[in-house]
């Protein structure tokens, strides 16, 4: 099942063009890296290949077709800022259940502790928020994730703990990702292969 972006062009503005006749193709399984400078448009693409915006050239298909339908997205994405993913009235449980039945397993790989699930958003560190980001991105429906910096803001321990469950269930699960980072010795380190992108390449 393919995830493809065909000739893709996303603007803010008329003639403002953030990208432009950008080509991806992530397999199932593969993990591809996707590094740049600020401001380029890497979030940009990962929000139009997630289907939270849609391009004003070109198509993001799906094993052949639109992916973005009623119900749950094939295709998930872990943004950078966890505090500004999650619903402040919803506690913990309730999040995670949003998209799967809870698998108690995972959430341990993940360190969630089980005191955390009857919690509220405000009670969590950004750290602990994060991992509830993951865990909820990762439903049994999921395809592909795209995870746009995701550990940037997050101490080492941490960082290692999420990417461990992460890659771990990616494998078991055949599951696809794009990891958008600065960070090129994370992205050299897990990644399948890199893509080295300045929008004004586009």
């Amino acid at each position: 099942m393919l995830l493809d972006g065909n000739n893709l062009g996303f603007q803010y503005k008329k003639n403002d063009w953030v990208f432009r006749g950008f080509n991806i193709a992530i397999q199932p399984g593969e993990i591809v890296g996707l590094v740049g400078p600020s401001g380029c448009g890497k979030t940009t693409l990962g929000r139009v290949l997630a289907g939270y915006d849609k391009p004003h050239e070109g198509r993001v298909v799906l094993h052949g077709s639109t992916p973005y339908k009623k119900g749950y997205n094939p295709i998930q994405m872990v943004f950078q800022h966890p505090e500004k993913a999650v619903n402040p009235r919803w506690k913990m449980r309730r999040m995670v259940q949003e998209g799967w039945e809870i698998d108690s397993e995972f959430l341990e790989e993940l360190g969630i502790e089980e005191v955390w699930m009857d919690r509220w958003p405000n009670e969590l560190s950004g750290g602990e928020l994060q991992r509830f980001c993951v865990a909820r991105s990762l439903g049994p429906l999921t395809k592909f994730l795209i995870a746009d910096e995701m550990t940037t803001m997050l101490d080492a321990v941490t960082q290692a703990q999420i990417w461990h469950a992460l890659l771990g269930r990616a494998r078991q699960l055949q599951l696809g990702m794009l990891v958008i980072s600065h960070d090129e010795h994370l992205v050299n380190r897990i990644c399948h292969r890199v893509i080295h992108w300045n929008s004004s390449d586009q």
